[in-house]
This record gives structure tokens, sequence and C-alpha cells, in this order.
């Protein structure tokens, strides 16, 4: 299976394709487009095929809706894959939705106020304390506003109790660019992810950016000459597919492979939850990854690449080998749960932003987890009304 394969695959399980005739309307992958694909399957609209006029992403993904069997007197039987559909509970989203803010306030001072407060200054102005801060930073990225305007949201929070005093803006920039931080967010966030140790069982790990307003240079063979693209920062993630919350999280190098992350990922979620599965593409891809997953009594379900073939001393990368080249209904029915990550770096994006407003690298990476934190918060918020869950993080 080649990438437009596995693509096309992640859209059938994700996307509703709708049949009008011989004709097929696909949505694309990541934006509002639409294609039609045409002439028994064989054709598409978009760029990829008309570029190369091969198969794309987009009628392979009709490909895995509609199933084609030959008949022995040879007629053509078509088999529609059947759409599995989730109902939503509106009852318990609606509750969330409408008393998010207040609960979320709730829940980031809880979980701040397990944060110790460092030793104080012998000389010099006395810390804010750090609970505090890390509140004033974890809602000032909730509120998606800047700063200086989030200062009212502030004073109101202080009044309420939830912090002993409201914090000057450039305070919490102070901290955000503080590398001090980043361990603790780091912890804050597996903290977070506790509260649903016992419902996850199955996780998928993949990567995002989110964009910056700083600006990289750097040499390009092919134009021949310099070349200035705006820098991101690149952040993997591992996922529990059920109610999309983050258990570990690795932010590096904009251009480290994503493959020599899987190890941090995988081994910080099997330390608190029991894992059953991970999916992840191809870029995860290793026999050290497979046999690590094993290790721990799960399963990896990562889709192996063309040229890749079966190795004899490897017998658990001979056990996915032929569970992907020979049962691949099997092996997409466990891959296609890869599409969740996906969707929880679009709810991150699509609530708190897809860029950060901090311009220095340790300030983007300590903005970006708090945005992931706010993120698990959220998810939280949900599964209370949905499943009933009661965190209690300063207990």
């Amino acid at each position: 299976m080649d990438a437009r394969q596995e693509r096309g695959m992640v859209i059938a399980a994700t996307k509703k394709l709708v049949r009008d005739g011989d004709t097929w309307f696909v949505p694309s992958q990541g934006g509002g487009a639409r294609y039609a694909v045409t002439d028994g399957m064989s054709r598409c609209t978009c760029p990829d095929f008309e570029l190369r006029e091969q198969p794309c992403k987009h009628i392979y993904a009709v490909e895995f809706v509609v199933r084609r069997e030959e008949n022995p007197d040879g007629t053509v039987t078509e088999t529609r894959a059947v759409r599995v559909t989730y109902r939503q509970d509106w009852t318990a989203y609606n509750r969330a939705q409408t008393t998010e803010k207040e609960t979320f306030c709730r829940l980031l001072r809880d979980l701040v106020s397990t944060v110790p407060n460092p030793e104080p200054k012998k000389t010099g102005r006395p810390r804010l304390p750090l609970p505090d801060m890390l509140f004033a930073a974890g809602f000032k990225v909730y509120s998606t506003v800047s700063g200086r305007r989030f200062q009212t949201d502030l004073r109101e929070a202080a009044a309420k109790g939830l912090i002993a005093k409201a914090p000057h803006y450039n305070s919490i920039f102070n901290l955000i660019e503080s590398e001090e931080i980043t361990p603790i967010l780091h912890q804050l966030l597996e903290t977070t992810s506790l509260p649903l140790r016992e419902v996850e069982q199955d996780f998928a790990a993949d990567s995002t950016g989110f964009g910056t307003s700083t600006h990289f240079r750097y040499y390009s063979v092919r134009y021949e000459g310099m070349r200035t693209e705006k820098a991101w920062v690149k952040t993997h993630a591992m996922v529990g597919v059920k109610t999309n919350v983050i258990t570990a999280v690795v932010i590096g190098d904009k251009d480290a492979a994503d493959v020599r992350q899987f190890p941090a990922l995988f081994e910080a979620t099997v330390k608190n939850f029991n894992v059953r599965e991970v999916s992840a593409d191809k870029a995860y891809l290793s026999k050290s990854h497979l046999e690590l997953v094993e290790s721990k009594g799960a399963q990896a379900y990562i889709p192996m690449k063309a040229a890749t073939k079966p190795d004899k001393k490897a017998p658990v990368w001979n056990r996915l080998y032929h569970l992907f080249a020979y049962e691949q209904e099997k092996f997409a029915a466990h891959y296609h749960k890869r599409s969740n990550v996906e969707a929880t770096f679009s709810a991150v994006k699509r609530v708190f932003g897809d860029s950060v407003r901090s311009k220095t690298p340790v300030a983007q990476v300590n903005e970006v987890l708090l945005k992931l934190i706010c993120h698990n918060i959220r998810v939280l918020i949900h599964e209370m009304h949905e499943l009933g869950v009661s965190p209690a993080f300063g207990q």
C-alpha cells in the first residue's frame, strides 16, 4: 500500500462520499474542496490525477468504499462498505459547552495547585505565586486574546478567588518565556490525561505544526539561491482514540524525523495507561518500534512501505507484514483509528488557533504545551457529562 492508498483509506474512513449515478463526489482530505471520480472509478478531477493520470487518493477512497468481486460466471458484484456512525449525546454536549468556561477555570485552578512554589528570594521583589502564574498563563491561552485584552478576565478570576492577585501581562509573558516551566507543563499535561486511564486503551500517534511569526533562511539547490520560509513548531503527540485526550507530547526541531519520537511517546503513555493497540502512519515504521509495542503487551498497526519485505529474523515484523499485505480489511479496521489524532490536532487548532503568538523558541514550545493542556481540560469537561468522570487534581 503506497502513500496515496493510505490517504484514500483515511478519507474513506473519515469523510462522507456521495454517489450520483456513475459519479462519486469525494471531499478533499485537508480542505473544503470536493472532487468527482468518474468513468468507472478510473478518472478524477483533482490536480494530482490531472498531472499524473494515475489513480489518486480519491479514487482509492472510492475503491475502499465499494468492494468489487468477480463471480465465476463473469458477472461483477459490488458490495458497498457500511459507514460507521456514532450517535452524539446532545444533552451531555450542550451541558458541557454551556458550562465550559466556569468548569475550565475550576479544573485549571485545581490542576496548578499541585505545583509547589519555589523557594522565596532573599533579595529583591518577592515572586508571584507560581500556581497563580500558571493559572494566568493557561487561562490566557484558553481565552485566545492578547495579554492586554486578557486583563479583564484575569481581574474577574481574582475577584472570584481563583487566584490571589491578577498579575501584570508582562509577568505572564516572562513566565511563558522561562525554560524552568517547560518540564512543569509536560507534567501538567500528563496529569490532565490521568482521569481517563480507565477509558482509553487504543492510541494513535502523529505530528503537526503550529505556525509562528518568525522566519528562517536557507539555500535552495533547486532554485540556486537563498529562500525564506515561515518557521513552525513541530509537535508529536500520542492520543487516546476514544476521547481524543493527549497522553504524551514531544516538541522538537522542525526537521526532526517522526520515527525517532515514537519511543518517547509510547513509553510515556504505557507508564500510565493499559495500552491495547497503537496506530501510526508509515513515518513511524521500525522493527524496534514494533518489538517495543509488543513487549508491553500491545499491538501496533503501522502500514508497510512499498519496498517493504518480510524478514525471517523478525517475527513481530513478519506478523504485521502478513496482516497488512494479505488481510487488508482487518488491518484497515484497526488502522482507521489513526484518523482520531488528526481530529485532535484539528480541534486544538480550531479552538485555540493554528499558530503561536510568542517570538522566542522556548516561549513557542511553552505556548503549544499550554494549548494542549487546555484541550485536555476541555476533553475532561465533556467526559464529566458524557461518562461521569470526576477529575480531582488537588486531592
